[in-house]
């Protein structure tokens, strides 16, 4: 692994980040402190974090607080490179080109293979627009201002892709993949792009790191060799080839077993705690020095990563969770009264059951963590199943896990990621659904569907397996460019690249004032639970 020389180090460039996470948010991935997603306080009411985080501290009393505004929000994007440190890195031409596919010799005798007149890279000043739609006022659905005039300021992203010029040479690149946390659609099809796409630049040297992190120092577990050939079919089954765990050993640790194995490439697969853990690698390896590239790439069936339109597995979770929608529904209305209860994952967001219950069509009442409600009360949602029996004569509850926790009874337990265990929302909904119409003499049939783990093992739909193939494939590429602290995504329907810090300040949750949740209520007909 190539260390990057002291008289080469210059200042980042990046400023701190003024993401509001408090000290209390903040957790130890061994030595190093992280923000732990679950304890990130979550204020969903009208208020746009992502902005606000950084709008807060603007004078708007300058008359150059636009373009200042602009200047911070260029620096805060600003996506790290190994020339921050080691300005006088030599790039090279890129070995990657789809016009000239000759192989590329074992030797590399004659230089990098290379076509200037193709047009297929990505200009590393290319930049895509974070933010499209120009709002007139605060008080529009949805509306995401930086000031109370609610002013347009324009916000570019790094767009991904191949560049002409890279910072590694394939011979000396040995790549290492890991996927973190839980299952989810796509790991597989991700896997098996990045190993495609690593060796289309001429990698020989690319392992899978078995069951997350802990994978690094575990005697008992080997690194698997990974090529096209092993990984030709993966993507046929769900799961991840190579294991999944939460927890695992400190960052000091994880970079003296990379160092040690040769590791200069580190494609990282998991959530918001996953890419706390990347970025902390990341930044251990800049503090020692190493010439390595970590790049992450977010996994969440929850859709709960900051700035993206969509993370892999969400549209394939949606898709599975029809099925118990459908079942719930099918019991429901074949019962005399019926109640149909689904739970559905989504720890503090609601995209999932948001989503499954507007493509369903048959939710009557979609309860999700970032609006809260009451169960009981001539307001509760129990008083309006009363009313759904009455007028239809059947009923559909869609619940999200992590939906109506301040009903349940507090538990300090947690899990290896420090993920507060929650109560069981769908069953106490059951609970006093059935306890309720007993009480009042009021005959109703409940039934309770709980498809929590089976909309996660599944093999990824059409639309995420895209998805996994242009994420995998990029990652490669941004890699390759020389960035390291990085993760990739979909904005705006493009793929760009986002520094990691950006991207875990805190999680993406439901907007109760936005135009798609108004639209789930107008497909359900909810009232307010309040």
């Amino acid at each position: 692994m190539e260390a990057l020389t002291p008289a080469a180090i210059r200042p980042p460039l990046i400023p701190p980040i003024r993401a509001r996470i408090s000290v209390h948010a903040l957790v130890s991935f061994g030595s190093v402190q992280i923000p732990n997603r679950r304890k990130i306080e979550v204020k969903a009411k009208s208020e746009k974090r992502s902005a606000s985080a950084a709008a807060a501290s603007v004078d708007y009393t300058d008359p150059d607080w636009k373009s200042n505004y602009q200047k911070d929000f260029e620096a805060r994007f600003r996506i790290p490179h190994l020339t921050d440190a080691l300005h006088d890195a030599v790039p090279y031409p890129s070995t990657f080109c789809l016009r000239m596919r000759t192989p590329v010799s074992p030797d590399f005798a004659e230089g990098y293979p290379s076509d200037g007149e193709w047009h297929g890279y990505v200009n590393t000043n290319d930049r895509v627009l974070l933010k499209v739609i120009r709002y007139s006022s605060p008080a529009s659905a949805g509306a995401e201002c930086i000031d109370p005039g609610c002013t347009w300021v324009e916000q570019w992203v790094h767009r991904a892709g191949p560049r002409e010029k890279i910072y590694f040479k394939p011979e000396e690149v040995k790549a290492a993949i890991v996927t973190c946390g839980g299952l989810c659609p796509g790991l597989n099809d991700v896997i098996r792009q990045i190993v495609i796409t690593l060796e289309i630049y001429g990698v020989k040297k690319i392992v899978g790191i078995p069951f997350g992190y802990r994978g690094f120092t575990d005697s008992s577990l080997s690194e698997m060799p990974l090529s096209r050939k092993v990984v030709q079919n993966i993507h046929l089954s769900g799961g991840s080839l190579l294991g999944v765990s939460r927890g695992g050993p400190t960052v000091i640790q994880i970079v003296d077993s990379m160092v040690e194995r040769g590791i200069n490439m580190l494609f990282v697969l998991g959530g918001n705690g996953t890419h706390a853990g990347a970025n902390a690698i990341h930044e251990e390896c800049r503090k020692r020095q190493l010439k390595v590239a970590v790049v992450g790439v977010p996994k969440t069936i929850d859709n709960d990563i900051l700035l993206m339109d969509k993370t892999f597995g969400f549209d394939t979770a949606v898709e599975e969770a029809q099925r118990a929608i459908y079942s719930a529904y099918i019991e429901a209305h074949s019962a005399y009264r019926g109640i149909g209860i689904v739970k559905l994952m989504g720890r503090s967001s609601g995209f999932i059951a948001m989503q499954a219950s507007l493509a369903s069509g048959q939710i009557d009442i979609c309860l999700i963590p970032e609006v809260p409600f009451n169960i009981h009360g001539p307001n509760g949602v129990l008083n309006h199943l009363k009313y759904l029996l009455e007028t239809k004569g059947s009923a559909v509850v869609c619940v999200a896990e992590g939906a109506g926790q301040d009903l349940l009874q507090k538990t300090n337990a947690t899990d290896a990621s420090g993920n507060i265990i929650l109560g069981d929302i769908g069953v106490h909904i059951q609970q006093e659904t059935k306890k309720f119409f007993k009480e009042i003499g009021f005959t109703a049939d409940v039934k309770y569907i709980d498809p929590t783990y089976m909309i996660r093992a599944c093999r990824a739909n059409a639309s995420d397996g895209i998805l996994c193939t242009v994420l995998g494939q990029n990652a490669v590429h941004g890699a390759f460019a020389g960035h390291s602290g990085i993760t990739v995504g979909i904005c705006n329907t493009h793929y760009v690249y986002f520094p990691i810090p950006q991207v875990i300040a805190e999680p993406k949750v439901v907007d109760p004032n936005s135009r798609m949740w108004h639209r789930c209520l107008t497909s359900t007909g909810q009232p307010d639970f309040i």
